[in-house]
C-alpha cells in the first residue's frame, strides 16, 4: 500500500530537517561558536557576520554587537568598522554617531579598508566631523589601493566633480568602471552620468540609461532617479511616462525630494499617471519635507 500524500509530506519535512543539520554551513557555524567562545576573536568576527545575516543560525543583531566589540578589542580592523555600521545604524545597540565614527577610524589604522571609505565619506559631508574633502579623497585612495571598490567610487565621485583632487574625468571614468564591474552601484551611477553628457567618455544615452538602471537595482536613489528622468525624456531609453512616474515614487519613498517633486507635476498634469492635483500638492510638501527648497511654498508679500 502506498503512503498518503500527507504522510510523504511529513517524511519529506523530516528529511530536509535532517540534511539541514548535516550542511556545511551549519557545521562552520558550531566551530566558529567553539574557537569564539575558546578565544580565538577572528573567530567571533565571522560569527558575528553570520548573526547579522541570519546565516545558519538564528539572526541575533544585539549578539552581533557583542561580538564584533570582543573582536574589536582584540585587533581585528574588520571588527572594528563592521561595529562602527551597527552603531550608525543602531542594529542592536543605541545610534552613537560620534562612537561610529572613532570605530571606523580604529578599523582603518588596523587595515579594514571598509572604514576608511566610510570615514572618507563622513568626512566629505561633514557629518559628525569637519568637512575636509582633501582628507576624504586621501581615505578613498587608501581603500581603493587596499581593494575596496566602494572606496574607488566614492574617489571617482571626487574625481567627477573636482573636489579635494583636480578634476579629471578620464581618471572618474576608469574608478566608475572599476567598482561598477563589481556591481557597486554608485560606480554605476557615476559610469553612467559620465555617458550622459559626454565627459571622460563618449556620449551615450542608451548607456546611461542601462548604467542607471544598474545603479537603481542597486538601491541607489540617484540611480532611479536618473533612471526615471530618462523615461521621463526618452533618452536612451523609449519615452514611458508610466514608468517615470514609478520609479520617481520608488526614489521619492526614499526620500529624494526632486523626485517627489517631480511626481507632483506629473500628478498636475495627468501625465503617466491620473490627473489629481490633490496628489500633486501631498507630494510637493513631502518634497519640500526632504529638503528640495524649489518645491515649497513662497510666502505671500504683504499688500
Amino acid at each position: 500500500m502506498h503512503p498518503r500524500p500527507y504522510a510523504l509530506l511529513i517524511l519529506a519535512s523530516l528529511t530536509a530537517t535532517a540534511l539541514s543539520g548535516c550542511h556545511p554551513g551549519n557545521a562552520e557555524a558550531k566551530q566558529l561558536r567553539t574557537s569564539c567562545e575558546a578565544g580565538a576573536v577572528a573567530a567571533c568576527n565571522q560569527l558575528a557576520v553570520k548573526l547579522q545575516k541570519g546565516e545558519y543560525v538564528l539572526r541575533d543583531d544585539k549578539r552581533a554587537a557583542t561580538l564584533f566589540d570582543r573582536a574589536c578589542e582584540g585587533g581585528i580592523g574588520e571588527g572594528c568598522a563592521s561595529l562602527g555600521v551597527v552603531y550608525q545604524r543602531g542594529r542592536g545597540v543605541e545610534r552613537d554617531s560620534v562612537r561610529a565614527m572613532n570605530l571606523f577610524r580604529q578599523g582603518c589604522e588596523r587595515g579594514a579598508e571598509d572604514g576608511c571609505t566610510r570615514l572618507g565619506v563622513l568626512y566629505r559631508t561633514g557629518a559628525g566631523v569637519t568637512k575636509d574633502v582633501a582628507r576624504a579623497a586621501a581615505l578613498f585612495q587608501q581603500a581603493c589601493d587596499g581593494g575596496d571598490l566602494p572606496g574607488c567610487a566614492n574617489l571617482g565621485s571626487l574625481y567627477a566633480a573636482g573636489e579635494g583632487v583636480g578634476q579629471d574625468f578620464a581618471q572618474a571614468a576608469r574608478l566608475f568602471q572599476q567598482s561598477c564591474s563589481a556591481e557597486i552601484a554608485l560606480g554605476c551611477l557615476g559610469l553612467g552620468r559620465l555617458h550622459a553628457t559626454g565627459n571622460g567618455v563618449a556620449r551615450n544615452d542608451s548607456a546611461a540609461a542601462s548604467l542607471f538602471e544598474r545603479a537603481c537595482e542597486g538601491r541607489e536613489v540617484e540611480g532611479c532617479f536618473a533612471y526615471a528622468a530618462a523615461y521621463e525624456a526618452g533618452l536612451g531609453v523609449e519615452e514611458d511616462l508610466s514608468q517615470a512616474a514609478e520609479l520617481y515614487r520608488e526614489a521619492c519613498e526614499d526620500r529624494h525630494g526632486e523626485a517627489c517633486a517631480r511626481l507632483a507635476s506629473m500628478y498636475d498634469r495627468g501625465a503617466g499617471v491620473y490627473r489629481q492635483p490633490a496628489q500633486g500638492t501631498r507630494f510637493r510638501r513631502r518634497a519640500c519635507d526632504y529638503g528640495y527648497t524649489e518645491a515649497c511654498e513662497k510666502p505671500k508679500e504683504a499688500a
